[in-house]
């Protein structure tokens, strides 16, 4: 067994008598002070090891979403019918997307850019529509010409309106004008205008009537639409709640189309057309209330090179390049899956650089000030860089698509487009959080407290035998 003498041999904190210590009022001041700088450094310490680090790295792009990648987007035409609109993707792999519908919506709007009633239908795409044949002349005029002066009075007066909006030089106008003008004779001969006047063919050459087709928001040629009588709202910005007619367009099928019309409306009371038959509806939809769109959805694209196109595009119709104008507002364009305001929110604490270009191009307009004419098409080049965080304690992984843009307006020979460029960087930018232990915060506490109060010593040693010093030259003593 050992002794208790032997045990206290090995004691590194000998002690010294109290009677043979003594305290000193600078000795007090200097560990009064020593405590303050203990107390401080600890709370530096503490709030380093609470405050988040990150390291940040560019490393290969080493994407865990796939193969392709997201683009969201709520984009508003002003002065781009719902009726043309079309988005399409191409990329350089040759895939070429054309008019897609499934993923994304259009609603009419304002010149407030707000939506004007429920989503547009588009209906589905008729790639073979029936014309007369090409040889087939017609020399008479079995419609009637309107214009601006007399177009109101004739929608009054008419339980149906049937007009051909064309213009002579689109080859798709001059198409129709034979088996549209052999149809108006039939109608007027089965229902003349003057005895029966339920239904009346018309038309409207918008290379002379250019207000009047603006004010029904005419963009392709030729466009067919039907008018009923009481139900063409002129009052409420310009708003026109009429069909558009998208089917066949050789005689027989619009006089089969122009008879269904008809049929719900009995001669002696002349009422107002509730609806045609079934074997017409695929050909007519309502036509858009304003010459405005906003297109919104998402579409997946492959993550190579490619662009985004938005245009107003047809098979069956022509477009006049001066009068189109591409302008947009940009309410909502990112890339990659969303991420929620509360796990964004969170991320912010630990890098708040991260997500503000995450947006870019949100909340911004362009806007063609040219005059009418400049065929001006309207394009951004997006470089798109993806970025990891990846937490140190609970290891959760955010991706987010981070991107560049430039915009620019330039000329163009064709109908104008809106168009997105974007490419991807190969390399991906990886933030990852410094795990600190707490056994090296417990370290830097020790070494805290041990430094301050060892240098404290030092320092109260120096001006101890300092004082001492004075005090022996002041009484004269020789050392």
């Amino acid at each position: 067994m050992l002794s208790s003498g032997k045990i206290k041999s090995v004691d590194f904190y000998r002690k010294i008598p109290r009677d043979l210590t003594e305290a000193s009022l600078s000795g007090a001041g200097l560990s009064i002070v020593a405590a303050l700088a203990m107390m401080f450094l600890f709370g530096m310490e503490l709030n380093n090891y609470l405050t988040f680090s990150t390291s940040t790295s560019v490393i290969v792009d080493r994407s865990t979403d796939g193969d392709f990648l997201r683009i969201e987007f709520n984009i508003s035409f002003p002065a781009l019918s719902c009726e043309f609109a079309s988005l399409d993707v191409s990329d350089v792999l040759g895939t070429n997307r054309l008019n897609i519908t499934k993923t994304i919506r259009k609603f009419s709007i304002g010149p407030d850019l707000r939506p004007t009633g429920s989503e547009f239908q588009s209906g589905p795409v008729l790639h073979n529509i029936k014309h007369g044949d090409e040889g087939d002349e017609y020399s008479g005029d079995g419609s009637v010409s309107l214009t601006a002066h007399n177009f109101e009075r004739f929608t009054q007066h008419h339980p149906i309106l049937v007009v051909n909006f064309h213009a002579p030089w689109c080859y798709w106008s001059n198409r129709l004008k034979p088996s549209w003008e052999k149809a108006a004779k039939i109608m007027r001969e089965r229902y003349d205008p003057e005895i029966d006047g339920r239904i009346l063919l018309a038309k409207v050459d918008c290379t002379e009537e250019g207000d009047l087709c603006r004010r029904n928001h005419i963009q392709g040629y030729p466009s067919i639409r039907i008018f009923r009588k009481g139900s063409d709202l002129r009052e409420d910005h310009g708003h026109h709640e009429h069909e558009s007619y998208y089917g066949d367009r050789d005689t027989d099928s619009l006089v089969k189309t122009m008879e269904a019309l008809v049929a719900p409306i009995p001669l002696e009371s002349q009422k107002l057309a509730l609806g045609g038959n079934n074997e017409t509806e695929n050909a007519k939809r309502p036509a858009p209330l304003t010459g405005g769109c906003r297109i919104e959805g998402y579409v997946r694209v492959k993550k190579v090179p490619g662009s985004l196109i938005i245009s107003a595009h047809s098979g069956t119709h022509s477009f006049d390049a001066s009068q189109m104008n591409m302008s947009h507002y940009i309410s909502h364009l990112s890339f990659g899956r969303t991420i929620a305001p509360k796990v964004m929110s969170d991320v912010k604490r630990l890098i708040p650089y991260l997500g503000r270009s995450h947006e870019r191009l949100n909340g911004r307009s362009f806007i063609n000030h040219r005059d009418i004419g400049a065929n001006v098409t309207i394009e951004h080049y997006l470089q798109i860089v993806k970025t990891e965080v990846i937490t140190g304690r609970s290891h959760k992984l955010i991706e987010e698509y981070e991107y560049t843009a430039h915009s620019s307006l330039i000329e163009s020979l064709n109908i104008p487009v809106a168009k997105f460029h974007f490419e991807l960087s190969p390399m991906q930018v990886l933030v990852t959080e410094n795990e600190k232990s707490f056994s090296h915060f417990i370290t830097n506490v020790c070494a805290i407290i041990g430094g301050v109060f060892t240098v404290a010593g030092i320092l109260d040693s120096i001006l101890h035998n300092t004082l001492r010093l004075v005090k022996k030259i002041e009484l004269g003593k020789n050392f």
